[in-house]
């Protein structure tokens, strides 16, 4: 009988131990799911949208809260042109999701900035909730703030 306590024992450790690791697997496998939808920048001094699918494919468009003038005639100006798009964001691609890491890659596949067409955007992730989303650009502090839209 004293090995039948002993194994019964050990087994019962066993999945003590077992238990927090698997736990912590399944908590991070739940992350990826949790960027599908769309998203707002917090920001006091840009405004933007970012919108993930289910199937891997992403796009995200960012620009200066700041008035900007309309174009004259149906075609700009270099200098309205320029105007225009000083400050403006905007790329679409997929992305990936590494969950052990905490680090979310947008692939752009188009960029209205051609010399970044082709370039992986890296970012570090924090859900603080599941309706606020913080990016951290790779070798930054700058902490990049989104909510949920409704």
């Amino acid at each position: 009988m004293p090995n039948v306590k002993r194994r019964g024992a050990a087994a019962l450790a066993i999945v003590l131990l077992a238990a927090p690791v698997a736990g912590a697997q399944s908590a991070l496998a739940r992350d990826t799911p949790r960027f599908v939808g769309t998203w707002r920048l917090v920001s006091d001094t840009q405004t933007g949208i970012m919108i993930y699918d289910g199937l891997g494919n992403m796009a995200a468009q960012v620009m200066p809260n700041r008035a900007r003038r309309k174009y004259a005639a149906a075609e700009p100006t270099p200098d309205e042109a320029k105007d225009a798009i000083t400050g403006y964001l905007a790329y679409f691609g997929t992305y990936s999701v590494d969950e052990q890491a905490r680090i979310i890659t947008h692939h752009r596949n188009a960029n209205i900035n051609p010399g970044q067409v082709g370039d992986d955007v890296v970012r570090a992730y924090v859900f603080e909730s599941n309706d606020r989303l913080v990016l951290t650009p790779a070798g930054s502090t700058n902490k990049i703030v989104w909510e949920r839209a409704r």
